[in-house]
């Protein structure tokens, strides 16, 4: 359960990128990513890194099981949400160029996990 909150959280960043306000911030973001997600609070596990893609402002990533909505505007604004199974998560934060970060929270009927999320342009 845990961890699917964790690839929920890394599914809502990337895949709220696909819900762009303009064709300038879809292109800017386009391109291979490395996620990063750290827990700091909660009973998630450590950390969990994902590599996804970007292409024409839509997100791929082989977990078609999160439902995602979201969005990143042309200043690089991050702000998304993402549901699987019962579990729900949240983040924002920003990308500037080939990099980006912020925080997220996610939560089950169980647990609640925070912490923040970094990524990196791979290509």
């Amino acid at each position: 359960m845990k961890r699917v909150i964790l690839a929920g959280v890394a599914s809502l960043f990337l895949a709220g990128l696909c819900i762009s306000s303009g064709a300038t911030a879809r292109a800017a973001f386009d391109g291979a990513w490395s996620v990063l997600i750290v827990t700091e609070h909660g009973t998630c596990d450590r950390a969990y890194r994902y590599a996804l893609r970007i292409a024409d402002g839509r997100v791929y990533y082989d977990d078609p099981s999160f439902s995602v909505s979201g969005g990143v505007d042309e200043s690089g604004r991050v702000r998304v949400g993402v549901s699987a199974g019962g579990q729900t998560a949240s983040g924002y934060g920003r990308l500037s160029g080939n990099y980006g970060q912020g925080s997220w929270t996610g939560r089950s009927s169980t647990s609640q996990c925070s912490g923040h999320w970094e990524a990196e342009r791979r290509g």
